[in-house]
């Protein structure tokens, strides 16, 4: 499988939206159009800066050929486990590791528009 954990968000969702738009070949324009929304939409999804329903997740998943299959499974404690050590980490050093993921991402989006 490929490295699409280096593409995240700091959601879920826009971690799923920019995974299946990437995935799909679309730019953010090319999903908004289909849509109907504006790119700045789109892009407010995939950073985490606007939050979609369950609903409107399982669309925009759709426009992009994408189903949304949730299940449920037992609870493992690994997410609050990063998210102590994430708050102990000082905002200097969760600045450099979004700015990293920021430049992971940019580097992918590259390689894309290049190939």
């Amino acid at each position: 499988m490929a490295h699409h954990h280096l593409l995240q968000s700091p959601t879920v969702a826009g971690s799923l939206i920019l995974s299946a738009r990437l995935k799909a070949g679309l730019t953010q324009r090319q999903l908004a159009d289909r849509l109907g929304v504006t790119q700045p939409v789109v892009a407010a999804y995939e950073s985490g800066r606007r939050q979609p329903t369950v609903q409107t997740l399982m669309r925009i998943l759709s426009a992009a050929g994408f189903d949304l299959r949730l299940s449920l499974a037992p609870h493992e404690d690994h997410d609050e486990v990063l998210e102590s050590l994430e708050r102990e980490r000082t905002r200097e050093e969760q600045e450099r590791w979004r700015d990293f993921q920021r430049g992971i991402v940019q580097s992918a989006r590259q390689r894309l528009v290049e190939s």
